[in-house]
């Protein structure tokens, strides 16, 4: 079933994140007391009354001609066509502004449900001053503090009340998810544009400017994805700024949530430490993994230049061997039709499950072919093995005693694992059992 989507709007510093957060139950958007700071959306999801619903947190609608301020506008605006039910956040201690009136304007012309509340009401005697806000025309004003969580409770049963009923909510079909990673201005958020054939993500050519996490859906023919373009990862030495770190701590995250990670590279400045150091998150996470070589139209491409490149990538990243590369370019789209099947193939074998007797004629085979290696007049036996956990695949291979099998004998089973049933796109591990 599709969950319901509740949007947060408002204009800056009013407490949309604070209250965001409430919502999700823990800090996932950017809490700073400085106006603009959440510039694009952010997706989470919340509980009420047995209730499950996707909320987003989005940029304050700023009324300005600033480029800047004028997309997180158009962010905002997405969000709220995405929405079934916003949520109208004020500040209850500064009373209506001209800022507050514009964004009721947009809500107007929404036609979608929308609920009231007047933040940062934090003691019972601010509540007599709620009743001006009747006049912005949504109806009962609800009181709430969202850093006390007072009256938060009222507020979401009005808005669990405008749900569409659930039999408007369709299915959704098995979604993949995965998430965008990379250095500072490698074009993560460019290629997620380009993508989704609109700009539903800021684009800017100031490193960091995308600092938080976004969910953002796109559906092709025949598979529903979901994109987590994340934060901009930098040296943990230049990471400075409160928001910086929090910025990295939720591309980390976002790792975690992915089925695939689809790495970005830089053609034009080439492979950088950091590149490295990005990828092996994902690669200690156990998630697929597709490496994207973007920027490829400003290289004098050719197939041997291709070839060249590609052995550079795979000497950097002799851990991601299994990991399919992709060239292309965000900016002019050519190849971009070469990363979805890549992604859809690391996904595949992230959930790929062997037969046992299958996978048991595979290790014989191979010990026929190198046999088990011996260690002070002891030689290792290998009596079964089985497929135990998939996202990453996962086998355990009992033997008489762990303690014999030699790294380069587990990655000789390992390699031969991987030619009979492929893998390409996803780590395997592979773990030595004493039978009991």
């Amino acid at each position: 079933m599709r969950k319901s989507v509740v949007a947060i709007v408002g204009r800056p510093n009013v407490g949309k994140s604070t209250i965001f957060n409430r919502l999700a139950g823990e800090r996932i958007s950017i809490v700073e007391d400085i106006p603009g700071v959440t510039r694009d959306r952010i997706y989470a999801e919340a509980e009420w009354l047995n209730f499950t619903f996707n909320i987003i947190d989005t940029g304050g609608i700023e009324i300005a001609d600033e480029p800047l301020l004028v997309k997180m506008r158009n962010q905002a605006e997405i969000a709220i066509d995405e929405a079934d039910v916003i949520i109208f956040l004020v500040n209850g201690r500064e009373g209506i502004t001209a800022a507050d009136e514009e964004v009721a304007k947009i809500l107007y012309k929404s036609n979608k449900p929308v609920v009231l509340g007047v933040n940062k009401i934090d003691n019972p005697e601010m509540r007599e001053n709620i009743y001006e806000y009747y006049s912005l025309g949504f109806g009962e004003p609800f009181p709430i503090s969202g850093s006390h969580g007072l009256g938060l409770g009222d507020l979401l049963d009005a808005v669990i009340s405008k749900f569409p009923e659930r039999s408007q909510l369709k299915d959704e079909d098995d979604t993949i998810y995965f998430s965008v990673i990379g250095r500072p201005n490698v074009g993560k958020s460019s290629l997620v544009n380009a993508l989704l054939n609109e700009d539903r993500v800021i684009v800017s050519d100031i490193e960091g400017t995308t600092r938080d996490a976004i969910d953002t859906h796109l559906k092709t023919e025949d598979q529903d994805f979901v994109i987590i373009d994340t934060a901009g990862m930098r040296k943990r030495g230049k990471v400075y700024e409160t928001t910086e770190k929090y910025s990295v701590l939720r591309a980390l995250k976002a790792i975690e949530r992915s089925d695939v990670t689809a790495v970005l590279i830089d053609a034009e400045t080439g492979i950088r430490e950091q590149d490295k150091k990005v990828a092996g998150y994902a690669h200690e996470a156990g998630r697929a993994v597709v490496i994207v070589v973007n920027k490829w139209d400003t290289i004098n491409a050719n197939e041997k230049s291709m070839k060249e490149f590609e052995e550079k990538v795979r000497g950097h990243f002799q851990y991601l061997d299994y990991a399919p590369i992709v060239f292309l370019s965000a900016k002019t789209k050519k190849r971009l039709h070469t990363l979805i099947p890549a992604i859809k193939t690391a996904s595949e074998n992230h959930t790929k499950r062997v037969q046992t007797n299958v996978l048991n004629d595979v290790i014989m085979d191979a010990i026929a072919m190198n046999p088990t290696p011996t260690y002070k007049g002891k030689r290792l036996k290998v009596l079964y093995a089985t497929q135990a956990a998939v996202k990453p695949p996962a086998f355990v291979i009992f033997v008489n005693d762990p303690e014999l099998m030699h790294f380069s004998y587990e990655r000789f089973l390992e390699n031969k694992i991987r030619e009979a049933f492929g893998f390409v796109g996803t780590p395997i591990k592979i773990f030595s059992r004493k039978r009991q």
